[in-house]
């Protein structure tokens, strides 16, 4: 479905436009931006049936209940489980026959003066696709990046129209309702990391698509979701914790690929703040290991996402290439140690300065700002097959004019070798396997883990002959 961008003003307008949709609206701090929209264009009083906040805390937990944190998510579906019966309760009676009923909240905390946090929201909305309809719902958080309270405010405002128009114009083609979140805006101001569809209008979705499809539209610059698909806002998972994280292609996932991984827990969780603690695992995708030129196999990414979340890993997706930039995204959320898992070939690309020519100070810059905070880089040795020989971070040999820098973060333990692998292992390279499972035969069941190698058979997938 082709989708024309319209106006905050357009769109509210359209809303109100349709006797047959009829709703109330509950927003928590940053104003009601949503409804001021609906209220300014005329004819709201066929749309909206209550409009309401309740900004003291007090208030609102006699309102929606008792709440650990008043922006979050259970807070918005508390407030869309309460409005909507509600509404349904009072409503439905005398005009659940013809009428298209929806519940839309917000809780947001936008800029305050004297007070310093993440500007960040969620919003969502419940309603019907057509009358009598089991009910629907997205829900969405946001990130505001604006400078000012009243330029927050006003991103609000667009941002729930946008969702409340969409979720009725759009909702049979998801991607166009997701693109048009951003209509009347733009990355500078609003980002959204996190969003779930769910319900009758939506049973054909599948979350870990859309999830890719913010990153994939510039909605966003990383998402996430859990091994059982279930898509989070980061910040649920990582928010003062440490964190450990592997990035790779995962095509597919070879017993390198997890122990990898659990060597580097094993060092993880004996340093220094991190003894004793939960670590949030992941697995990282960008989009550059998804992509195919300047396009990216959805089906190939959910391939891939099955086998990580079949061996019960999160996933993460980015568009961050650079690791200084995809450490910086991680310590937004922690002020704990975080770990990167990476092979010998990849620290020798991280050395390469011509990544950095886009740094008024290079490579320098570069780990700057890799290294600012509580950072380690983990680093599984590679086996040479030439001559059997075997290069770990001890005995890596970079650029000579960076020796003295590599020298330096090794003595610092901000580079470390993985210990306890077994070597056998080493051997395993990703594309030599993916090359093996597209030629048939039964050689590489043995390099990936056994419920990958069942998944692989099982649905033919990478070009495995069925």
């Amino acid at each position: 479905m082709k989708h024309d961008a319209e106006s905050p003003a357009a769109k509210a307008a359209d809303i109100n436009s349709h006797r047959e949709r009829y709703g109330t609206l509950a927003e928590i701090g940053a104003g009601q931006e949503v409804a001021r929209w609906l209220f300014r264009v005329g004819g709201a009083s066929r749309s909206v049936a209550k409009s309401m906040s309740a900004y003291d805390m007090t208030m609102s937990d006699a309102i929606y209940g008792k709440a650990v944190r008043y922006v979050s998510r259970a807070r918005l579906v508390d407030m869309l489980d309460h409005e909507w019966s509600l509404l349904i309760g009072r409503l439905g009676p005398t005009r659940g026959e013809t009428t298209q009923f929806f519940a839309y909240a917000n809780t947001v905390a936008a800029k305050s003066r004297g007070v310093k946090g993440d500007n960040h929201g969620w919003m969502g909305i419940r309603f019907q696709h057509q009358p009598q309809a089991e009910p629907s719902e997205i829900l969405l958080h946001i990130r505001l990046l604006d400078d000012r309270n009243v330029e927050q405010q006003e991103a609000i405002g667009i941002a729930g129209i946008n969702l409340i128009y969409g979720a009725y114009r759009l909702h049979q083609d998801p991607v166009a309702l997701l693109r048009s979140l951003l209509d009347s805006l733009n990355r500078r101001r609003i980002e959204f990391d996190m969003i779930k569809f769910s319900g009758a209008a939506f049973s054909e979705v599948d979350n870990r698509l859309m999830a890719l499809k913010l990153v994939e539209q510039g909605l966003a610059d990383a998402t996430m979701f859990l091994a059982d698909g279930e898509v989070v806002q980061p910040g649920e998972v990582l928010w003062d914790k440490p964190i450990l994280v592997e990035r790779g292609t995962f095509r597919p996932v070879t017993k390198t690929t997890l122990e990898m991984l659990e060597c580097a827990r094993a060092h993880f969780v004996q340093e220094p703040g991190v003894r004793g603690k939960s670590v949030s695992a992941l697995m990282e995708m960008t989009l550059k290991t998804l992509s195919d030129g300047d396009t990216i196999d959805h089906k190939d990414f959910l391939d891939r996402v099955d086998l990580l979340c079949a061996l019960g890993q999160n996933v993460l997706i980015s568009n961050y290439v650079e690791f200084h930039r995809a450490a910086a995204y991680l310590f937004r959320y922690t002020r704990e140690k975080v770990g990167i898992v990476m092979g010998i070939p990849t620290l020798q690309e991280v050395f390469q300065e011509k990544y950095y020519t886009d740094l008024d100070g290079g490579i320098l810059e570069s780990f700057g700002r890799l290294f600012k905070n509580d950072l380690k880089l983990y680093v599984l040795p590679y086996k040479d097959a030439a001559n059997n020989s075997i290069i770990d971070a001890r005995n890596l040999r970079v650029e000579d004019h960076l020796q003295h820098l590599y020298s330096h973060l090794m003595e610092n333990r901000y580079i470390e070798p993985l210990r306890g692998f077994n070597e056998a292992n080493l051997s395993i390279f990703t594309k030599d396997v993916l090359e093996q499972i597209r030629a048939g035969g039964t050689d590489w069941d043995d390099l990936v883990p056994p419920r990958v190698a069942a998944i692989i058979r099982q649905r033919g997938l990478f070009g495995c002959p069925q």
